[in-house]
């Protein structure tokens, strides 16, 4: 919660909103917001969901019944704007999340969405981007021909451009806000 609450602005720069859930009741939440507020000052500012009676985090695979059956993992989803569930992360009850990748992540959807691409290995925010496969012969031989002269890819189903101005005006633009 700590690590989210710190990385909010960040979040919210990329008009992402963040919600926890938790199947421990609300006075549960509470205790924990004051308790954290009493010792690092911090304010959680997203709201908790107390889904006491587990059904939301079973609809979302939150419970692991080969690590226990009211004890939730700590899921990671990303939903789009249109109400897609796009992603889920799932770190184990002994592991903590990876804030950094959660936020490049969703970066990386949003530039997927905006650029009509996807996005490689190893990604970093407004770097090349693969380009969809051709869907006509004719398109495959542009294709060749564009990694020939750009030096961009490997092959007609696996080549890089840069991404759409648009897009990077797009994610920069969040990031002033």
């Amino acid at each position: 919660m700590i690590a989210f609450a710190n990385a909010y602005p960040y979040f919210c720069q990329i008009n992402t909103e963040l919600l926890g859930l938790s199947i421990d009741s609300n006075p549960s939440h509470l205790a924990w917001m004051n308790d954290i507020y009493q010792k690092t000052g911090i304010i959680l500012p997203f709201p908790i969901v107390a889904d006491r009676s587990g059904e939301i985090a079973r609809l979302y695979g939150m419970i692991s019944k080969d690590v226990s059956s009211t004890e939730t993992v700590r899921n990671v989803i990303i939903i789009d704007d249109k109400g897609i569930v796009r992603t889920i992360l799932i770190y184990p009850l002994n592991v903590g999340r990876n804030i950094a990748e959660i936020l490049r992540t969703v970066i990386a959807l949003q530039m997927a969405d905006c650029s009509k691409a996807s996005t490689p290995a190893n990604w970093v925010p407004n770097g090349p981007v693969i380009m969809p496969a051709p869907k006509t012969f004719e398109e495959l031989e542009e294709r060749k021909k564009y990694i020939e002269e750009n030096n961009s890819g490997m092959s007609w189903y696996l080549s890089f451009k840069e991404p759409p101005e648009k897009c990077i005006e797009e994610n920069e633009k969040d990031k002033l806000k």
